[in-house]
């Protein structure tokens, strides 16, 4: 029996390069000569049967045998493979929605059409990092048109599945980000779960912070529900809390994501159509969005703000969903805890009621509970703040938060790192700034959000008055190494926690 000639056979290599596709063969192969194959170059690959695209990379040393090909750990999976599985090779046909995308390098408008064959490929998989990174790049920045965050909002939304409910009322939340801590979500939603309303969260895991909630709430329960297991969770306890990547609402949302995450970016016009693209497939009618301001928050300016709430709102309109915007503090990070565990230590006490639990935290998440309430309450006389207030203070938002979460597949305490840093004042005033993203990314090189229990621990937020040796933070991770890249960095940047000395 003859071997086709564009066969090779497979070894599996165990090299994780998450999501991204990848093929590596030798470089004094047959059908790498053959072929004019060369490194970063995109190809079809087949074995037995199933195709996907991926991008080739060149072996030169002793890592592969003759005859031998290896792929990535996602594309082992998605393959099925197995060890001496047949691999085919062929040339792939240009990706025409990329000219798109040359075409918004170079300043043309884009339309819907246009935005729905990038999404379409990108979420076939068509697209390398390298090219999706190109279609972030043009997009990013103040580049996109209204209309053009319109047609890429209603491309992602069709891009995958969606949820619908037997209810007229479905509503969210959504923070833009850019705060350190600020975990409210698991919070209102208890309290808006309890109250009655149907808020099928689905959440993301950090794009450029050291958590997102998805990551905070996995480090208490389970995340990764099927539709069908979000369905019956929200019949049962009117709410969830789910990474929306598991469900493939909007997957393209979560491809594009993880190559913002590595370019460190998150544009305006990307991000709006990330985030009511999903609350639309998730089935939502009534969305309050969070926007904090500050001088180090991702936000800056309350123009800028203003900017985002006209964006939002025209937006949401096109699509069919309400939304109310609103402006809140970003001057400092909201609870203590920043990285996953950290922040689920916030949300637990403020949820128990203790009484060392972060007021800024419990504050906003009633007052973010109550705009939802006011939002789409048929009873005026009744006020949103009263009753959030009752529903948290009695113990019933506690009780509905474990509720969901046995729902999910139980419950779990959130731990600390076992390496441990503190960080003392070096003398005696009033904490009168606080840089959050210098904070932020102490917290991310200690570890967090991929070690979930590693951050950074405030324990001196606006307005402190400290003594000379008093303790301003923690820093958690864990390992050795970790935490002394932490430090270092730290110790480069003065005034991450700005002390003004009282006479």
């Amino acid at each position: 029996m003859s071997v086709p000639y564009n066969t090779l056979k497979l070894v599996h290599l165990g090299i994780d390069t998450q999501k991204e596709h990848v093929v590596f063969i030798r470089k004094d192969c047959y059908i790498c000569k053959s072929e004019g194959f060369e490194a970063l170059n995109r190809v079809l690959i087949t074995v037995k049967g199933k195709s996907l695209i991926a991008t080739l990379y060149i072996i030169t040393d002793g890592i592969l045998k003759p005859g031998k090909a290896g792929i990535s750990e996602s594309a082992w999976y998605n393959l099925n493979a197995k060890d001496d599985d047949e691999i085919s090779f062929s040339h792939v046909q240009p990706v025409i929605s990329m000219r798109s995308i040359r075409a918004k390098m170079y300043g043309k408008k884009l339309n819907y059409e246009a935005f729905q064959n990038i999404i379409d490929d990108i979420v076939k998989g068509q697209y390398s990092n390298i090219e999706i990174a190109a279609f972030i790049t043009a997009c990013g920045g103040d580049n996109l048109s209204i209309h053009e965050i319109i047609g890429l909002t209603k491309a992602m939304v069709n891009s995958g599945k969606k949820l619908s409910w037997r209810k007229k009322i479905v509503v969210d939340k959504h923070c833009v980000g850019g705060l350190p801590g600020n975990r409210t979500t698991p919070i209102v939603v208890a309290i808006i779960a309890e109250f009655g309303l149907t808020i099928p969260k689905t959440s993301s895991r950090a794009i450029t912070s050291p958590a997102g909630t998805a990551d905070t709430l996995e480090t208490m329960t389970e995340v990764n529900l099927s539709i069908k297991e979000i369905q019956k969770v929200v019949e049962k306890q009117n709410g969830c809390f789910v990474w929306g990547g598991s469900i493939k609402l909007s997957p393209a949302d979560d491809i594009l994501i993880r190559v913002e995450r590595a370019l460190d970016v998150d544009g305006e016009g990307q991000m709006i159509a990330s985030v009511l693209s999903k609350k639309s497939a998730a089935g939502s009618t009534h969305v309050v969005i969070d926007i904090p301001i500050g001088k180090t928050a991702k936000v800056r300016t309350e123009e800028d703000a203003e900017k985002l709430k006209y964006y939002f709102n025209v937006v949401g309109k096109a699509i069919g969903i309400e939304v109310k915007v609103l402006f809140t503090d970003g001057s400092q990070p909201i609870g203590r805890g920043i990285g996953p565990s950290l922040e689920a230590m916030d949300v637990l006490s403020v949820l128990r009621n203790e009484k060392n639990a972060p007021q800024d935290l419990r504050n906003k998440a009633l007052y973010l509970a109550a705009n939802i309430i006011d939002l789409v309450h048929s009873k005026p006389h009744e006020n949103g703040l009263d009753i959030a207030e009752k529903i948290l203070s009695s113990g019933q938002a506690y009780e509905k938060f474990m509720a969901i979460c046995k729902a999910q597949g139980g419950f779990k305490e959130p731990e600390y790192a076992i390496y441990k840093m503190e960080i003392h004042a070096e003398k005696s005033g009033i904490v009168i700034e606080i840089d959050n993203r210098k904070l932020a990314k102490i917290a991310k090189l200690a570890g967090a959000p991929h070690d979930r229990k590693a951050g950074v621990f405030l324990q001196t937020p606006l307005n402190t008055k400290v003594n000379k040796g008093d303790l301003l933070f923690c820093i958690y991770a864990e390992t050795e190494g970790e935490l002394k890249y932490a430090i270092e960095y730290m110790k480069s940047e003065p005034d991450i926690i700005l002390i003004e000395s009282v006479s």
